[in-house]
């Protein structure tokens, strides 16, 4: 896969202050947007680790109003934009702030283009369907990995039909996007490495998309860089404030590079698997990562041998069977280190799954711009192999 050099391209990104406090910045920046009262979305897990509360705390103390919504899901869902749209119009709010993983970002997103169109957000599936700008938007990741907060991805869950549907627009680029490595510490094991892989996944998959270009390439293979040396020394070293700024300045290139070259078949095979048995998305990005890789590597073999490179693995004089084939464990040998081993049978996934699962992963989006062009039996025999 080559690039044009003189091809036109766009490149998306929210105003990003990265670094240690950056997050104390917030009352400054909703000051800049004419805020009086501001919607602070969270979950119940970032409330109890303290976040919620600071956030809150410094916004009040320069005298804004607050609104705080914490009933989100791990995969938020369709009502739960609603009702916060609800509550978000009965106070009057005028600037949304989010503070927490994917799941209250994303929600924030929807809350944002409910407002603007007074429509039901599941009217806004697919690509470029948003018309109105949403009200201002601060987001604070507290995970090092969904890279929500630099996107123009929001990921809804719609429990009707058990399944999470993408909504990409420029327009659901955050205003301002506060990256404080400080906030991730309250992350346990599981969910840090879930994270980090899933910034491994935006990366590489940003790195091989049909979309990809000079404007993404160097964020993701400085991405998959970071990840490669710094998530394992992390899982080891938890308190270490240097690995967690690696990681987090990982997550932020990542999700660069993806939300401008978008993505490919893990993550719409991730999605519908999310949405079908409301699994963490990271975890199912990392039960599918070397089997796409496996399935794609034909597609674009140059590519992935760079992505080899990056990961640490001397390729020269290999041929693309050997690179491909050492790729592969060196991903299996990165998920076992990090405790992500496992199989989708392991979650409750069987056979008969599979053709309700690949229909709806045909209908995502990131499935567009896959190197190797995908049928529904592609689909289903990359999901059985990873059964």
């Amino acid at each position: 896969m080559s690039h044009d050099i003189s091809s036109l391209r766009k490149f998306v990104s929210p105003e990003i202050v990265f670094g240690a406090g950056a997050r104390k910045s917030v009352a400054n920046f909703a000051s800049n947007y004419g805020a009086r009262h501001v919607f602070l979305v969270s979950d119940p897990g970032v409330a109890a680790a303290g976040w919620v509360a600071e956030i809150e705390g410094l916004l009040r103390e320069e005298g804004f109003e607050c609104t705080v919504f914490t009933d989100v899901s791990p995969n938020p869902r369709s009502e739960e934009v609603m009702t916060g749209a609800e509550l978000y119009r009965s106070r009057q709010c005028d600037v949304i702030v989010a503070v927490g993983g994917g799941s209250p970002m994303d929600c924030a997103k929807g809350v944002g283009i409910v407002i603007a169109h007074d429509r039901n957000i599941l009217e806004f599936e697919g690509v470029d369907t948003i018309r109105m700008p949403s009200p201002p938007l601060i987001l604070i990741p507290t995970t090092a990995g969904t890279s929500a907060d630099v996107s123009q991805f929001a990921i809804i869950s719609d429990r009707a039909r058990r399944f999470k549907f993408s909504i990409i627009s420029k327009a659901v680029v955050p205003d301002v996007s506060l990256i404080d490595p400080e906030v991730t510490q309250t992350m346990d094991d599981f969910l840090t490495a879930c994270t980090g892989v899933d910034a491994l996944v935006h990366a590489i998959e940003a790195f091989v998309s049909t979309g990809s270009g000079p404007l993404t390439d160097s964020h993701a293979l400085e991405a998959i860089r970071l990840i490669n040396r710094h998530l394992e020394p992390l899982l080891q070293r938890p308190t270490d404030a240097q690995l967690r700024e690696h990681i987090m300045l990982a997550s932020m290139q990542a999700g660069l590079a993806f939300s401008n070259a978008i993505l490919g078949a893990v993550h719409a095979m991730s999605h519908s698997l999310g949405g079908y048995l409301d699994l963490p998305h990271g975890q199912c990005n990392s039960l599918l990562l070397e089997h796409v890789v496996a399935y794609n590597f034909q597609s674009a073999p140059e590519r992935f041998r760079l992505v080899a490179d990056t990961m640490g693995i001397d390729t020269r004089g290999m041929n693309s069977a050997e690179v491909k084939k050492r790729l592969m464990a060196r991903i299996v040998e990165l998920k076992r280190a990090v405790g992500l081993e496992g199989k989708l049978g392991q979650l409750g996934v069987s056979n008969s799954d599979i053709p309700y699962l690949s229909q709806f992963a045909m209908k995502d989006p990131c499935i567009m711009t896959n190197p190797r062009k995908s049928s529904r039996r592609d689909v289903e025999v990359v999901y059985e192999e990873a059964l």
